[in-house]
């Protein structure tokens, strides 16, 4: 398996083994004001203590518009760009790799292996390195969980969401994610309940990446303390006044965390 293992897939491994914990930062440019805006709040987050940064995610961060920011980004970043896709047009030369996500627990199988058909060509002409991930979405879902058509996992059955990771990485997924939306705090829910990821993390022996609604001490220690070999956190990072500053308490605590993983 090594040999097809490429080189931002390594640099996690690698990174994970040396850290115990990572923080990945998503930077979607259609909630910005301005693509600089995006640009800067990338460059903040490494700064700040950022491993990876995620660029896209929405409708709309396609095109013209993810070119220039991942292309003016990357001048400035030495952590890898890693695409967020909301779709097949989500797709950038400019990027190190992108997120090749199986939405595991999606009704359209679209979503689970069409997309990654119709787009599996161009990601190899455009020689963009696929992070194969299976993607499993929690209640409330957010956008993401209707624009997927999901089977939203109730938040009180964590062995519903490890069994969909497990078969994730039984399928050869080597990364999981599960994801809870943006914003979930607007209908009234949090992050991925403890108990959840307790159970995913037991369940599987791949990294393993917890997002949304991750907003604060309290609950990225109880993401990080549960299981989260990554947190992936974006809205909180950008809707800060001083991103470097927000981003550099997050990773501060992500390596308080991590250290004490790598001690056990």
């Amino acid at each position: 398996m090594d040999g097809k293992i490429g080189k931002v897939e390594r640099y996690i491994y690698e990174r994970l083994e040396k850290k115990g914990a990572l923080l990945f930062t998503l930077v979607d440019p259609v909630d910005y004001e301005t693509p600089d805006d995006a640009i800067r709040t990338a460059v903040s987050a490494e700064a700040g203590g950022a491993d990876v940064i995620l660029m896209g995610g929405s409708i709309g961060a396609q095109g013209e518009l993810l070119d220039y920011v991942t292309k003016e980004a990357k001048k400035k970043l030495s952590v890898p760009v890693v695409l967020f896709p909301g779709n097949i047009a989500t797709l950038t030369k400019y990027a190190d790799a992108v997120y090749f996500m199986s939405l595991l627990n999606a009704r359209n199988t679209y979503w689970i292996t069409h997309a990654q058909m119709l787009a599996a060509p161009l990601i190899k002409q455009l020689e963009i390195e696929p992070l194969p991930i299976g993607y499993v979405v929690v209640a409330p879902g957010g956008t993401v969980g209707w624009v997927g058509d999901v089977n939203l996992v109730p938040r009180e059955k964590p062995k519903i969401a490890a069994a969909l990771a497990l078969a994730g990485e039984l399928l050869g997924n080597r990364i999981i994610v599960t994801d809870v939306g943006s914003n979930p705090q607007l209908q009234g829910y949090g992050p991925v309940p403890p108990e959840m990821i307790r159970a995913v993390k037991s369940a599987i022996t791949v990294p393993y990446v917890v997002a949304g609604g991750i907003s604060d001490e309290k609950s990225l220690k109880e993401t990080l303390t549960s299981g989260a070999d990554i947190v992936q956190i974006g809205t909180a990072i950008e809707k800060a006044d001083d991103a470097k500053g927000r981003t550099a308490f997050f990773s501060r605590i992500i390596k308080e965390q991590g250290l004490k993983k790598l001690r056990k």
